[in-house]
C-alpha cells in the first residue's frame, strides 16, 4: 500500500525550560499520542551512531531555537542602504525563511531551500523594479541588500550561512555581463507581451517536457544580449545565462510575488532533476571487494553499505535525481571494473541515496514536482517524503540517458502525471512524533 511519511518537528519554549532547571540538557523527549509512539521509536529520526563514532545523530533533526521561531521576535538591523522594497516579497521571504530552517538548509539545499532563495532575490529585484526601473543593481548596493535579506530571512528562522549553502554571490544580483538593466529598454527590445502569455502561467510537470516558458526566455535573453553588438561580432560567452536572470526578473515584475514565486520555482526544478547533486568519495574499497569476480558476496556488499552511508549524510533527493544518481555511481563503479550488477546482489535501492529516517532507515525521497517546507500554528515544521515503493536502484547500460518526467516508461514513487499530483492521492499518513530537545543540546549540533 502506498504511505506518504510527513516528517514533523517542534520544539516547545515550555518544555524547554522544564528541562533546562531540571538539568536534562541532551535527552529528546516525545509528545506524541500513545498508539503513534508505540509505532515511533526514538531513533526514527537518525542513526544512533555517526559515521565518525559520534555518539550525535549525523542529521540533526531539531526545529528552530524558541528564542528566533517563525515569529516577529526578533529584528533585524539592517544596512540602510539598501533601496530595494522587501515588502512587495514579504510572504515569498516567509516560504524561504521556513524552508531554509537553520538546521535543514544544509540537508534541503539543492532540493528545496536553494531554488526558493534564488527565487525570491530574482522577485525582490524585480517587484521593486516597478519604482526604479532598473532590473539590476550595482556591485556596493548588492552587497548591501543580500545582507538585508538574510538577516532578514535569518530573524525569521533561516540559516544565517544561505550564501555559502546556496553559493550565492552579491555578483548574482548585478547585471554581469548582460548589456541591458533598465526595464524600458527591455520592453523595447523583446517581444514582452508573447513572453508574458508564455510564462505568466506553467504547468510544473509539462514545461519541463515542452518547454514552452524555457523557450520564450531563451528568445528573450538572446535578442537583449544583442545590445550594442555589431552583426559580425560573437555574443560573448555566458552573456545570454546573464540576460536570462534578466529575463527572469522582468517576469517577476510583471507577476504577483505568489504567481512568480510558482513559476520560477517549476522553471528551478526543471534543471533540478536532471543532474544527481551527491558528491562522490573515493571508492577504493569497493571496487577493491567488488571488483573483477567476487570472491566474497559479504564483503562486497558490507562494503558498498559502508560506501552508500557516506552519500546518505549529503542530502535528501528528488525520486528523479536519485534515479540520476543510481546511475552516476553505477557508471563511475563500471570503469573503475566493477561489471557485475552490485546493486541487484547487495539489495541498492533508489532510497539508499537519500538521507535516511524512519524506524526502519529508510530514504526520505522528495517529489520530483517542486515542494516546500511547512510551518503550522503549533510551531512545527515538516516537509513530506514519497515512501510509496522500494524500488530498486537500476544497475546503468550502454544506452543510458538522464532520467525525466519526460519520459513516461519510468516508474516511480510519486512521478507525476499532472499538475494535481503534488497534493498527494493517497489518505494513509504516517506521522512523526514531535521532537522536543533543549536549546542547549539544539546548539551542540550548529
Amino acid at each position: 500500500m502506498e504511505q506518504r511519511l510527513i516528517c514533523t518537528l517542534a520544539l516547545h519554549l515550555a518544555l524547554f525550560f522544564l528541562l533546562y532547571f531540571c538539568g536534562s540538557h541532551s535527552t529528546p523527549f516525545f509528545d506524541v499520542k500513545e498508539p503513534v509512539l508505540t509505532e515511533i521509536k526514538v531513533n526514527a529520526l537518525a542513526p544512533d551512531i555517526s559515521p565518525s563514532g559520534d555518539s550525535r545523530p549525523f542529521l540533526p533533526l531539531l526545529a528552530p531555537s524558541p528564542l528566533i521561531p517563525f515569529a516577529n521576535n526578533t529584528v533585524p538591523i539592517l544596512s540602510g542602504l539598501c533601496t530595494l522594497n522587501f515588502s512587495s516579497a514579504e510572504s515569498v521571504m516567509v516560504i524561504t525563511a521556513t524552508d531554509c530552517q537553520a538546521s535543514f538548509a544544509p540537508y534541503m539545499a539543492n532540493v528545496v531551500c536553494c531554488p526558493q532563495f534564488d527565487a525570491t532575490l530574482e522577485i525582490i529585484l524585480g517587484q521593486s523594479s516597478k519604482y526604479s526601473g532598473r532590473l539590476a543593481l550595482n556591485k556596493t548596493q548588492a552587497s548591501h541588500c543580500l545582507s538585508d535579506v538574510e538577516k532578514i530571512l535569518e530573524s525569521q528562522g533561516a540559516n544565517e550561512e544561505l550564501q555559502k549553502i546556496c553559493s550565492f554571490h552579491p555578483e548574482n544580483l548585478t547585471v554581469a555581463s548582460c548589456p541591458v538593466t533598465d526595464v524600458d529598454e527591455f520592453e523595447r527590445t523583446v517581444d514582452s507581451s508573447r513572453l508574458l502569455a508564455a510564462c505568466g502561467r506553467i504547468d510544473p510537470v509539462n514545461e519541463c517536457c515542452d518547454q514552452v516558458c524555457q523557450n520564450s526566455i531563451l528568445d528573450a535573453a538572446k535578442k537583449i544580449s544583442l545590445n550594442g553588438i555589431s552583426n559580425k561580432e560573437v555574443v560573448p560567452h555566458g552573456r545570454i545565462d546573464d540576460c536570462k536572470n534578466i529575463v527572469l526578473r522582468w517576469l517577476a515584475s510583471r507577476l504577483d510575488a505568489s504567481s512568480a514565486n510558482g513559476v520560477l520555482r517549476g522553471l528551478s526544478n526543471c534543471n533540478v532533476n536532471k543532474v544527481c547533486p551527491l558528491l562522490f568519495p573515493n571508492m577504493t574499497n569497493v571496487v577493491k571487494e567488488c571488483g573483477n569476480v567476487i570472491s566474497n558476496q559479504t564483503v562486497c556488499c558490507k562494503a558498498m553499505e559502508s560506501y552508500m552511508s557516506q552519500l546518505q549524510q549529503q542530502s535528501f533527493l528528488t525520486n528523479l535525481q536519485a534515479l540520476n544518481c543510481a546511475a552516476s555511481l553505477g557508471m563511475r563503479l563500471q570503469k573503475a571494473n566493477v561489471s557485475y550488477d552490485i546493486y541487484t546482489l547487495c539489495h541498492i535501492n533508489l532510497q539508499d541515496f537519500s538521507v535516511q529516517v524512519g524506524s526502519q532507515g529508510s530514504g526520505c525521497l522528495l517529489s520530483s514536482l517542486p515542494s516546500d517546507a511547512t510551518y503550522d500554528k503549533t510551531s512545527t515544521i515538516g516537509f513530506v517524503c514519497d515512501l510509496n515503493d522500494n524500488i530498486a536502484a537500476p544497475w546503468p547500460s550502454n544506452s543510458y540517458v538522464p532520467a525525466s518526467t519526460c519520459n513516461k516508461t519510468i516508474t516511480l514513487p510519486a512521478l507525476p502525471t499532472a499538475t494535481s499530483a503534488q497534493s498527494g492521492r493517497h489518505n494513509e499518513n504516517l506521522m512523526f512524533p514531535l521532537v522536543v530537545i533543549p536549546l542547549l543540546a539544539l546548539m551542540t549540533h550548529l
